[in-house]
């Protein structure tokens, strides 16, 4: 299986935004006013060009939850 590109979705205290980046580079991919308009309706999936691994994290730092595009893709087999 190949490995898939990883990505964080993170609360920035500076800009006060949401920003999605790519895990390891730090490169930022997207911004956000709020957590609600980077969660809903595919944007996620569209941001990370359909493939890719996204940590949701909470406003403190913590993982709330990882989803996976495509979802065939994910390791825990709920593809």
């Amino acid at each position: 299986m190949a490995k898939l590109p990883r990505f964080s979705l993170s609360y920035n205290d500076k800009n006060k935004k949401w920003e999605l980046k790519r895990e390891g580079s730090g490169e930022v991919v997207k911004r956000f006013k709020t957590k609600a308009n980077a969660t809903k309706g595919g944007v996620l999936e569209r941001a990370v060009k359909k493939m890719g691994s996204v940590r949701i994290r909470k406003r403190d730092g913590k993982i709330q939850e990882e989803r996976t595009y495509p979802r065939s893709m994910d390791p825990r087999g709920r593809g």
